[in-house]
């Protein structure tokens, strides 16, 4: 009998943390060593991050980008676990740290591990090059609750560079993440973000292709976070024994 995969949630206090552990004491094919959460926090079941480095396989994160950066960095001096980031809202360096951190374990990263969002990420990308520039605007809108703490969301971003990658340009080279005031007609090429923040809403994405006579919209709701736990489950399931490196639920769909 194959033995249980030990895993620890950073973020275990978080609404993500508080999903994914129910599921997880659930399935036989997980055991759970622990849940990390800031310092100072009381719960059952909390464990330092040395604790959960030295016990688990796989530790799934969901805390911030600073924080996960951080751990990753830890799980690479170690020589382990594997890690799983949700984390959003990265900076540039943050980013680099985790890149680095992969060249010593395996590191699963997503914006989503919605199973839908994953496979509308391909169409996305499949319409971008459908649909030329000149004369088809993209513009994408997400809402969210009004506790999340970074925008656009992760997923909107991850529509951008599958829209940007269809076209064969940088996500940076064109996206537009606000407009306010004069601000002139439309480039041709930009990928343009609108932003929600309200009441308790999980998380809605919609990619508009608009030309001046007719419009294409690709969306996705997420209607239960379950939703996003089972896709990290599955995610923990899959990078489990991996060899190092950066990975996606591109590459857990077998989409990559």
């Amino acid at each position: 009998m194959t033995p249980p995969i030990k895993i620890a949630v950073a973020g275990a206090n978080g609404r993500m943390g508080r999903a994914i552990l129910p599921l997880l004491a659930a399935d036989p094919a997980f055991a759970v060593v622990g849940g990390i959460a800031r310092p100072g926090s009381i719960g059952e079941g909390l464990i330092d991050r040395a604790a959960a480095i030295a016990a688990a396989d796989v530790i799934l994160d969901f805390t911030t980008g600073r924080a996960a950066a951080e751990l990753a960095g830890l799980c690479a001096s170690a020589g382990g676990p594997a890690l799983v980031i949700g984390a959003t809202g990265f900076e540039p360096d943050e980013l680099e740290r985790i890149a680095e951190a992969a060249h010593k374990i395996p590191i699963l990263r997503s914006g989503n591990f919605s199973i839908g969002l994953n496979m509308l990420l391909g169409l996305v990308a499949q319409a971008a090059r459908a649909l030329p520039a000149q004369g088809w605007d993209i513009e994408i809108l997400e809402a969210h609750h009004n506790r999340k703490i970074d925008a656009p969301s992760g997923t909107a971003l991850m529509l951008g560079e599958a829209a940007a990658q269809g076209r064969g340009v940088s996500l940076a080279s064109v996206e537009r993440r606000g407009r306010d005031g004069i601000t002139g007609e439309r480039r041709p090429g930009e990928i343009g973000f609108a932003v929600l923040r309200a009441g308790g809403l999980v998380g809605e994405h919609s990619v508009l292709f608009a030309a001046a006579e007719e419009v294409v919209t690709l969306s996705h709701s997420a209607l239960d976070r379950g939703m996003f736990a089972r896709g990290a489950l599955a995610a923990a399931r899959w990078v489990a024994g991996r060899t190092a490196g950066e990975y996606s639920m591109q590459d857990v769909l077998n989409l990559a």
